[in-house]
């Protein structure tokens, strides 16, 4: 969410920005609306002040035997009941339109992020890792894993398109990945980990900005409860609305948790294989700072990301997002992409960015400046990957692949395997 202060200070500024976005202006828009908000505003009260005033006038133009007065002035009390109503109804009205304008304006990109229209012309600032080169034609994880235990019919025969029932030590594969994700980020990058609801009101779709822009993209119960898309809204809508203590600033945070997404805007995408799929898991990372500490965090968080590939000795590379393709609620975006040799491509299986103070604004979290009582500021909060479990699986499938379609266990994976060495067809 935008503060309407500051673009209401620089209008000029705001419309730049929107500009990089390839957006068209819209502070006039937004700066006439509150006007007039305000302007209803000062009415409502220079009003409410005057009935107040003439009320009291009436007893004592009473008590003059002024009844000329005194009439006058039931008269005006009378016409500002009428109007202080209306004013208020139309200051709800009024101020209803400017918040749901502002609220489906994306976030204004960070100085550093490079223009461009779509992923072309995202950057590429790294690459780790060399692609294995293999002595036979490296296979999709589509045709080399259902012998495996990456059953396609039974998931789609229970559920329809896009889900699918992992079996044997398929299934125990993907739980190891997640555990050690998990051991990894709690363990070596300070995260705290946490189990949180994967069903949430309203209230932590919209501080996140799920809501309303990508209502479609989610599903809700009967009950008007969301299935989150990612645990990025539980772990950071736990603190919408508090006032924080700078001394416990940063918290980071991090879960292991399903995650649903109805891929709306992604039809006919990858509905072949374990890429997209409507229900995933995923070790999300999610960091609350204050705002001079954004930048650093940033990157902090991808490294720890970035380890998880790393260990995993999974070639990939890293891409900061262009103003044209980071996603709504971000400033700043950097993709992590892995290398799937079937499909001969880089795919991404990590998104990592800073909001900066657009979540927060909308959650309406504060921290509290240390030695200033009543100083308060916005947090930034970020969001990251750490990683999508399901993608990691199919880039271990495809990556450590053999000729005989079994798939070897990396390494740091074994001890959470029992030990199991290889994945072999029955």
């Amino acid at each position: 969410m935008h503060d309407i202060r500051l673009i209401r200070d620089d209008p000029a500024a705001f419309d730049a920005a929107l500009a990089r976005r390839g957006l068209s202006p819209q502070a006039a828009d937004l700066v006439a609306l509150d006007e007039r908000r305000r302007a209803i505003v000062t009415e409502l009260q220079v009003g409410q002040a005057r009935r107040n005033e003439a009320s009291k006038a009436i007893g004592a133009a009473m008590a003059k035997g002024d009844t000329a007065a005194a009439d006058a002035l039931k008269a005006e009390v009378a016409a500002l009941k009428t109007r202080l109503p209306e004013l208020e109804v139309e200051e709800r009205e009024v101020a209803g339109r400017l918040k749901a304008a502002l609220e489906v304006i994306p976030n204004l990109p960070a100085d550093d992020v490079p223009m461009g229209g779509g992923e072309n012309d995202n950057r590429e600032v790294a690459r780790w890792g060399t692609p294995r080169e293999f002595d036979f034609a490296p296979r999709e994880h589509a045709d080399l894993a259902p012998p495996l235990g990456m059953d396609f019919e039974t998931g789609a025969r229970l559920s329809g398109a896009r889900f699918t029932f992992l079996r044997r030590d398929m299934a125990r594969l993907h739980r190891a990945l997640g555990q050690f994700m998990l051991d990894v980020q709690t363990r070596e990058h300070g995260y705290e980990e946490c189990n949180p609801p994967v069903l949430v009101r309203d209230e932590a779709m919209y501080g996140t900005d799920k809501l309303p822009k990508f209502a479609e993209d989610s599903f809700r119960t009967t009950d008007q409860r969301w299935l989150i898309p990612t645990s990025e809204v539980s772990l950071t809508a736990s603190v919408m609305g508090e006032l924080i203590d700078e001394s416990v600033l940063p918290l980071r945070l991090t879960a292991l948790t399903l995650c649903f997404r109805s891929e709306a805007g992604a039809a006919g995408r990858d509905t072949r294989g374990f890429i997209r799929q409507h229900q995933f898991e995923k070790c999300e990372l999610v960091s609350i700072v204050r705002p001079e500490d954004s930048e650093a965090e940033h990157d902090r968080m991808t490294r720890a990301a970035e380890t998880i590939l790393e260990r995993l000795n999974l070639p990939y590379r890293k891409l900061l997002l262009c103003t044209g393709d980071m996603g709504f609620g971000a400033r700043k975006t950097y993709d992590l992409e892995v290398w799937l040799p079937g499909q001969g491509a880089w795919r991404e299986i990590s998104s990592c960015s800073n909001t900066g103070a657009f979540q927060a604004r909308r959650m309406n979290t504060r921290y509290r400046v240390a030695g200033e009582q009543k100083k308060t500021e916005f947090v930034h909060t970020l969001n990251g990957s750490g990683l999508a479990v399901g993608r990691t699986l199919v880039a271990v499938i495809e990556n450590y692949q053999e000729s005989d379609g079994s798939v070897t266990v990396p390494e740091v994976l074994r001890p959470y395997m029992g030990g199991t060495e290889r994945l072999a067809a029955r």
